[in-house]
């Protein structure tokens, strides 16, 4: 008896989605994706305002953009993902919809819903898609993992008292600074 085929979902199951329905679709799989929580939305706020103040200031290239932010991973119609904070330095990457190809630089904040997707999945996408920077915030253990993929692979883990170094710039990040 043979198995059943699994079901491959695209883009377009993706637009087909009732209003208000989050996913995101990872090489043909689709991922529901709760509801963020109060200390979600505050880290992400505060992490785009520091980001898009540093970029402002220093009159840098790069724009960041914040969920939900269309990033299509690959070039075609399976990969699809909403990054918590997406930094984008090449203009070209980005259309109406979102962008094009791997952002430089991708923070996710964890919920206990998305960690396997935030550690596991989504870690080997980023890095295979192209993405130079990507940081892990997880809010329960107040730590951020950061992966640098440009210039040999390397990796680290800050608690949110620590100044934390962005690889793509020349400034540190201190979040329970942030949080205050």
């Amino acid at each position: 008896m043979p198995l059943p085929k699994e079901h491959i979902y695209t883009l377009k199951d993706i637009y087909s989605l009732p209003d208000g329905k989050r996913a995101e679709l990872v090489d043909g799989h689709i991922y529901d994706m709760a509801p963020p929580s109060t200390m979600h939305q505050e880290i992400v706020g505060s992490l785009y305002y520091i980001i898009q103040d540093f970029i402002r200031k220093n009159h840098a290239s790069c724009r960041p953009f914040v969920a939900p932010f269309a990033v299509f991973l690959n070039e075609d119609d399976k990969n699809y993902v909403e990054p918590d904070i997406s930094v984008i330095c090449d203009q070209n990457k980005l259309t109406e919809r979102g962008c094009n190809g791997a952002p430089d630089w991708i923070i996710e904040v964890v919920s206990p819903s998305s960690q396997r997707m935030d550690y596991d999945i989504k870690l080997f996408k980023y890095r295979t898609a192209g993405v130079r920077e990507y940081w892990i915030v997880n809010p329960a253990t107040q730590t951020v993992t950061v992966y640098n993929f440009s210039g040999g692979e390397t990796s680290g883990q800050y608690s949110f008292h620590q100044s934390i170094p962005v690889g793509i710039y020349n400034f540190e990040i201190n979040i329970s600074e942030l949080l205050n």
